[in-house]
């Protein structure tokens, strides 16, 4: 089976067979055949006397749900329809709203909105609560069963109720679901000499999608760039990789640590790449998780870009998805990253060199946000075209606050820094 790593959708897809230990298990250890057996009679306590017929394997899923679930926010148990979902997503496009969502605190919670998509043009925002979904409370929902009711055919409409912090009550939002493209790169030139390229999430044809932008972006000569990976919530760790190879001759990009030696990787750049000498920044935010946070860490050690905005989300850990026989699938937190430095960001985040608020015109306030650090039971640490690439650059620039000072940063940046490029 193809093998490759995944981080948001932070994945390892393997094959495993069924380990068995021929050990005794010592009287310091936990026997797993007495908690098995206690397993098996509440099954059978529920078989016979619950007041109404189950199924044997729902109550199976369940409690793997719940095992996997009381492990970290990452770790879960897939049904055999929502790992047919995940490898559709991770491979082509799927009809929704554009949302990453998590679960804070028991209540659903937008982590970022997908740009361009129903989500983001209907101004949902990073903290935003999902209180129902056309009309059934979220309250004790799992995320695959959120996901289930906000996905659906191109076209349908569903409704949320979302509590934002400065509400005095639910506002409901109609939303009509869409095709979610996975084009990920948008690029334009902000002014002449300097280019911007907005990566939305690391998807498998994110590195060929970027090469190009930097080809048409470099046919008149670049004098600077900035990468936008805010409110990007991650993607492929391949394509993570390859993207921050690409501004990279040399040197460790990313490196994995498991409680297996088979869970820990080394990933180095390679010298083959096309030579960009040119100045670069990257902006970042809470939005910007798991692979945006392995680039981010990758360029900063290496002193090749200038890393602006705020502190990102924080996750610093890799999910391996264990397909299992009924077609389902397990998906396990294996191990955690770390940068070319060896930090680990997990619940901590990549702090910018260059803090630069979150600001819009005419507003002050900031909207809430959610790092990895905000999820109960994280990890504690170790140590289509879219609309929006219609719009002029001068309006992107008047629009953004921390766009128009990552440019500002950015022509100044040959007199003010040591970056190697």
């Amino acid at each position: 089976m193809r093998r490759f790593t995944v981080l948001w959708v932070a994945i390892l897809f393997l094959w495993t067979g069924p380990v068995f230990s021929a050990k005794k298990a010592s009287s310091t250890t936990e026997d797993p055949y007495e908690a098995l057996k206690l397993f098996s009679q509440v099954l059978e306590l529920v078989e016979e006397n619950y007041v109404k017929k189950v199924s044997t394997r729902d109550l199976i899923y369940g409690a793997i749900q719940g095992m996997l679930a009381n492990l970290d926010p990452h770790s879960s148990f897939l049904k055999p329809d929502d790992y047919r979902e995940l490898q559709i997503e991770t491979k082509g496009s799927f009809t929704g709203i554009g949302i990453e969502i998590t679960i804070k605190d028991g209540v659903l919670t937008v982590v970022a909105p997908i740009e361009g998509t129903p989500a983001w043009k209907a101004g949902l925002k990073p903290g935003d609560k999902i209180i129902k979904i056309n009309g059934k409370p979220t309250k004790g929902m799992s995320l695959i069963e959120a996901v289930k009711l906000l996905r659906g055919p191109k076209g349908t409409k569903v409704t949320i109720s979302i509590y934002r912090e400065g509400f005095k009550e639910l506002k409901d939002i109609t939303l009509v679901r869409d095709v979610i493209p996975i084009k990920s790169v948008r690029y334009k030139l902000l002014e002449p000499g300097y280019g911007y390229v907005r990566i939305t999430s690391f998807q498998e044809k994110t590195p060929v999608e970027l090469r190009q932008a930097l080809r048409d972006l470099e046919k008149d000569g670049l004098k600077g760039l900035i990468i936008d990976l805010r409110n990007n919530p991650g993607g492929l760790l391949d394509s993570a990789v390859q993207v921050a190879d690409e501004f990279l001759d040399s040197g460790l990009i990313v490196y994995t640590k498991g409680r297996r030696k088979d869970q820990n990787f080394k990933f180095e750049a390679h010298p083959d790449h096309g030579k960009h000498h040119y100045p670069i920044v990257v902006l970042v935010n809470a939005g910007s998780a798991s692979a945006s946070e392995i680039v981010a860490g990758a360029l900063q050690d290496h002193h090749r870009a200038v890393i602006v905005g705020t502190r990102t989300f924080g996750k610093g850990s890799v999910q391996t998805i264990i397909p299992l026989p009924d077609g389902s699938a397990v998906r396990l937190t294996t191990a955690q990253y770390y940068t070319p430095s060896g930090r680990s960001i997990q619940a901590e985040g990549i702090e910018p060199d260059l803090e630069i608020p979150e600001l819009k015109p005419g507003c002050l306030r900031k909207h809430p946000t959610i790092r990895e650090k905000d999820l109960k039971g994280h990890l504690e640490n170790p140590e289509k075209e879219e609309v929006q690439t219609e719009i002029k650059a001068k309006d992107l620039l008047a629009k953004d606050f921390q766009l128009r000072e990552a440019l500002k940063i950015l022509k100044s940046l040959p007199n003010l820094t040591r970056l190697k490029y």
